[in-house]
């Protein structure tokens, strides 16, 4: 285990519109406030369409691949998720969401190929100060691996 401090700074409230896709207006919001580092939680709907990462395609194989799911409906969504830099400096969301609708299985992963706000999401945004914390590429897994 590897970590690091920081402190707790402002908190934003938000509202993702429809058609929103959720990792880059994050990121612009972030860019825009001059939020470096942060935690994030969110609830909401998806829209069809919506894509994300659920898993790799084979367990500990290097590098990683990983398994692209696309949503063929409007899924009920809560998720959790980090803000750090990566290595450039730019703000980078690591999030995985829950997907659910009734009568189909429910999903989980990784929003970062493009989820789509179906309507309307809400979020809090934490903002953390003082971290030194940077997403780092790691060679082995293909990852951005935080490096606290």
């Amino acid at each position: 285990m590897k970590y690091s401090t920081a402190r707790q700074g402002r908190i934003f409230v938000i509202r993702l519109e429809d058609g929103d896709i959720v990792h880059e207006e994050i990121e612009k919001l972030a860019r825009s406030e001059g939020i470096s580092a942060g935690a994030l939680i969110i609830l909401g709907g998806a829209d069809e369409g919506s894509r994300l990462v659920s898993g790799p395609r084979e367990s500990r194989s290097k590098p990683v691949v990983p398994l692209e799911a696309v949503l063929d409906n409007v899924h009920e969504v809560a998720g959790t998720g980090t803000l750090f830099p990566d290595e450039d400096g730019n703000p980078a969301l690591h999030m995985h969401m829950a997907f659910g609708r009734l009568g189909e299985p429910n999903r989980t992963g990784c929003i970062r190929t493009g989820v789509r706000v179906w309507h309307v999401m809400e979020a809090v945004l934490v903002e953390l100060l003082d971290s030194t914390a940077v997403r780092r590429l790691d060679d082995a897994t293909g990852f951005a691996l935080l490096d606290p």
